[in-house]
């Protein structure tokens, strides 16, 4: 049945009255309006009394309506209008989030969005990362937009800590952290700009940890180590007898060892997943963990708390400390740590005359470049090779003389 719509003072303007519904004291009343176009009728709802619509105010959206259609210039229907008025209010709320996002500010971000995300990283690094936050970023860039933010505030920074005389490793250490807190806000949507970091030259520097254990000192720090603490002695010893990295031997798994065949799968390493063989030592060693290993955690070894360790135990500095392995070595790149386990593996086997590829495989180097550091602890090999080469190059000589001796 249709609906019962009353006339008013306005031609065009009529509402009907809701059977039970008030508004104030009176039945609450619907509004609509209607009227003639290029020979046609338009009928047009707009809205209840309760939702703030009244005569006039129909009449004067009946008005606009009209002009349009006079005119040809904008909406000519009610939903046409609602359309352009939910397009411009989408517009607006994306302009005012993207205003919103874009005066977030780098310490902001950092503070709110970054460091909740740190949990997976070493409670080292997260502290040192913290450290060079707070002492070298926050004072330059940290109360700025990241739309604000330049290449040549970095320089700022680099030039501060040179000024400081800071080490160029250091500089670079922050230069890293700046550019992962501008790469996660790019993956925010805050920014769509490199990190400015890359466009800023680094410092040079060199880095290379060569230092490593004779036979000797080895024998002395892994005796030490296992009266200090067994898994201490037992990582140590692993990466001694296999070079592999603390971060491999933390999330070293049972499932990852054959023991049968001596091999350990190391999975997610720096340059891939790759093979590394125990020694005897080393595999018995696998043997006695996993015969008091009651609970049989899935890791090989864990924290106190039974989960992934996350950094070498400071007993393995105190002891290095004891033993005085460090002591008047000023230069940091000299001074043994843990990492130099590694490097003590991969210069044993080049002094015995293992060829650098398959160091290079063993260590699980990216590239020759990094393997070729050790190359020069195997000078009687290398130069056993030209020695064999120019011997060769003689006998080819020789040979082809006989052969022309022969033809004549």
């Amino acid at each position: 049945m249709a609906q019962q719509y009353n006339k008013t003072k306005h031609p065009g303007v009529r509402y009907r009255i809701h059977n039970t519904r008030k508004h104030g004291i009176q039945y609450d009343k619907y509004f609509a309006i209607y009227f003639w176009a290029n020979g046609k009728r338009h009928d047009e709802g707009l809205g209840w009394a309760s939702q703030g619509w009244t005569v006039e105010k129909a009449a004067g959206e009946l008005a606009k309506l009209k002009e349009s259609h006079r005119t040809g210039q904008g909406p000519q229907t009610l939903s046409e209008k609602r359309e352009v008025e939910n397009v411009q209010r989408e517009k607006r709320e994306t302009l005012k989030k993207q205003s919103e996002k874009e005066s977030v500010t780098f310490s902001e971000f950092y503070n709110n969005s970054y460091l909740p995300l740190l949990g997976n990283k070493a409670p080292g690094s997260v502290h040192a990362e913290k450290i060079l936050f707070t002492k070298w970023i926050k004072p330059y860039i940290g109360n700025m937009p990241f739309k604000d933010i330049f290449p040549l505030h970095i320089e700022k920074i680099k030039k501060a800590m040179t000024d400081l005389k800071k080490a160029p490793r250091s500089i670079e250490y922050v230069f890293s952290t700046a550019r992962q807190i501008w790469n996660q806000a790019k993956r925010d949507g805050l920014t769509d700009r490199d990190s400015p970091t890359k466009q800023v030259k680094k410092p040079k520097y060199d880095n290379k940890r060569t230092t490593f254990f004779t036979h000797e000192q080895a024998d002395i720090l892994l005796e030490k180590l296992k009266e200090k603490s067994t898994q201490v002695y037992h990582i140590s010893l692993l990466s001694l007898h296999t070079g592999m990295r603390a971060s491999e031997i933390f999330k070293l798994k049972w499932v990852d060892l054959n023991l049968e065949e001596g091999i350990i799968n190391i999975k997610d390493a720096k340059s891939g997943s790759r093979p590394a063989f125990m020694t005897s030592e080393v595999k018995a060693m696998f043997e006695k963990i996993k015969s008091q290993n009651n609970f049989f955690n899935d890791l090989v070894f864990t924290s106190n708390a039974g989960d992934t360790i996350r950094q070498i135990s400071k007993t393995f500095e105190r002891v290095i400390d004891e033993l005085g392995f460090n002591e008047g070595i000023t230069d940091r790149r000299q001074r043994f740590t843990f990492h130099n386990l590694r490097h003590t593996y991969a210069s044993w086997l080049v002094q015995q005359g293992t060829p650098l590829y398959t160091v290079q495989q063993l260590m699980g180097h990216k590239s020759i470049a990094l393997t070729e550091r050790y190359s020069h602890l195997a000078p009687d090999s290398l130069k056993a090779a030209v020695t064999a080469f120019e011997k060769n190059l003689r006998l080819k000589k020789q040979a082809k003389v006989k052969i022309i001796k022969l033809e004549k």
